[in-house]
């Protein structure tokens, strides 16, 4: 199986100042899971090359036995500073999609044509998309094939309101994933703060916060692996 993963290009966290990016467990885990699984993969982000680490991401308490090993993986590492560019890809060469979160990805990919052609055009093929914590976020100008928001009806989730204040963000991100995905028409789901937590709703896969990242990319295999064997 060939597995697209695609990470933002975004480092500043709105006027505060502070830098933002990919949550590393949210690259991490789902990296391992899917090598695990014998996937092939391609990472891409908007600019290409190196993306923007959530510095925050890799302090000690954030760290898992995941984000420790990909930092002394070379493979890994490597393909991580050498993403190729997000225009350059299609599904077409892909069985599936995964998006990893971090804020960054509220500003660039919501906002990227690309981005959305290529989750209108997978999930259009019938293959498989997977977003995590705040990267549901970027369906919120996906369309489905009528035309209306690619959600609407969907069950979903995503990065809570209340883990958004938890961080202390609310007011600096440019749009919350809970109000955002419910305000397209999703039906909109989650569990506690930060416990794993994942929907699924035919090709469409979300996961709530990092804690769901290693649930949502098993979810994605466990498809993908169903979908070969049908």
């Amino acid at each position: 199986m060939n597995i697209l993963i695609v990470l933002t290009s975004h480092d500043t966290l709105g006027n505060t100042g502070r830098k933002t990016g990919f949550w590393l467990e949210e690259l991490a885990a789902p990296y391992y899971a899917f090598k695990q699984a014998g996937a092939q993969l391609t990472l891409a982000s908007p600019k290409g090359g190196q993306p923007p680490l959530d510095p925050k991401s890799n302090e000690t308490a954030f760290q898992t036995d995941d984000t420790r090993r990909f930092e002394n993986d070379a493979e890994a590492t490597q393909a991580l500073a050498n993403t190729v560019p997000l225009h350059s890809v299609s599904h077409q060469a892909f069985d599936a999609v995964f998006y990893p979160g971090g804020h960054g990805p509220l500003w660039d990919l919501a906002e990227s044509q690309d981005s959305i052609a290529l989750i209108e055009t997978t999930l259009a093929a019938g293959k498989p998309v997977a977003l995590v914590c705040h990267a549901p976020g970027v369906l919120r100008h996906a369309k489905n094939a009528d035309g209306g928001p690619l959600v609407a009806g969907k069950k979903v989730t995503g990065f809570t309101n209340s883990e958004e204040a938890a961080v202390e963000l609310t007011d600096v991100v440019p749009f919350l994933v809970e109000d955002e995905l419910t305000a397209k028409g999703g039906h909109y789901s989650k569990a506690a703060d930060w416990q794993p937590y994942v929907v699924q709703d035919g090709l469409l896969i979300t996961g709530q916060n990092p804690a769901s990242s290693a649930l949502a990319a098993e979810t994605l295999v466990h498809f993908l692996k169903e979908a070969q064997s049908a």
